[in-house]
């Protein structure tokens, strides 16, 4: 495929035979589950209720060290903080701190918290997103206006972003020296 010298029809063939491939391993990826856990691996459990799992850090070849380094990486300190440690088929690692240990959240307080939505890109490097000006219902009059209270016109923004709460955050494009 790779070879310069070789007429091109040549490299079809094996091009041809990997995307064939390709659909098929697909296919099988998301028809059988056996297939998948063969294709893709299965989830291994480092922690499990709190204890490490020796032999399945010797079987993923992973060390304490590096483990340690996916827990601070999770924003883990301590060993001694997790309830379970998931290796994902990606690579990456799941934590599940101890109960005690957990973020709380507003439901911990009995808080519902206001809807907040989502946020906007207006404008992206001085390129007006007129897409999304017509999804929340604005026109280029009512952003030229809105940016106007920087100090600059659209077309001078970095970026301008509309969030959920209807506030504007915009930072104007910065002239750099070479």
């Amino acid at each position: 495929m790779t070879e310069t010298g070789i007429p091109l029809q040549n490299g079809i063939v094996p091009i041809l035979g990997l995307l064939v491939m390709h659909l098929i391993i697909s296919a099988l990826n998301m028809k059988s589950i056996k297939a998948r856990a063969i294709i893709c691996g299965k989830p291994t459990i480092l922690i499990y209720r709190g204890k490490i799992n020796e032999k399945a850090l010797i079987r993923e070849r992973f060390t304490i060290n590096e483990l340690e380094e996916r827990l601070r990486g999770n924003n883990i300190i301590s060993l001694g903080d997790v309830e379970y440690a998931i290796l994902e088929t990606n690579g990456s690692l799941t934590v599940i701190p101890k109960p005690n240990k957990r973020n709380t959240i507003p439901e911990d307080f009995g808080i519902e918290p206001e809807y907040e939505g989502i946020t906007y890109d207006l404008v992206i490097d001085g390129v007006v997103m007129y897409k999304n000006l017509k999804e929340i219902g604005k026109d280029y009059n009512w952003l030229k206006k809105e940016v106007s209270k920087f100090g600059f016109n659209p077309e001078q923004a970095l970026i301008v972003t509309l969030d959920g709460k209807g506030q504007i955050f915009c930072q104007k494009k910065g002239k750099y020296e070479k």
